[in-house]
């Protein structure tokens, strides 16, 4: 009886070592499985990034070229603006001129007292 028992006691033994080594093996072959998820994540991550860095530096470049466009169109305005203000401010200029020289001559023609 104590040999059956001492082989059931062996066999029981091997029997839970046989598992704690299969237990083990799963750990390491679940700890592969999740090391190659988080790099298939970090490299989904990374890409994504990329996708964003790009669609905001396009974006950004969008909106610097439309306030380019808008400070070019405010600057032809101001020109034009500019050029019909000094056609005006010229006009002015020539009546205030042409007043002097009138006052001029009215002055040198006046009998002085």
């Amino acid at each position: 009886m104590s040999e059956s028992q001492s082989r059931y006691s062996i066999v029981e033994r091997l029997t839970r070592k046989k598992l704690e080594l299969i237990n083990s093996k799963t750990e390491l072959a679940e700890e592969v499985e999740e090391s190659r998820n988080n790099v298939e994540k970090l490299k989904a991550d990374l890409k994504n990034w990329e996708m964003n860095i790009k669609q905001d530096v396009e974006r950004t470049k969008r909106e610097k070229e439309i306030k380019i466009n808008d400070s070019e169109r405010d600057a032809n305005n101001i020109e034009k603006r500019k050029s019909s203000a000094e056609n005006s401010l010229n006009e002015q200029i020539k009546t205030i001129d042409e007043a002097l020289d009138k006052i001029q001559k009215i002055s040198e023609t006046a009998p002085q007292n």
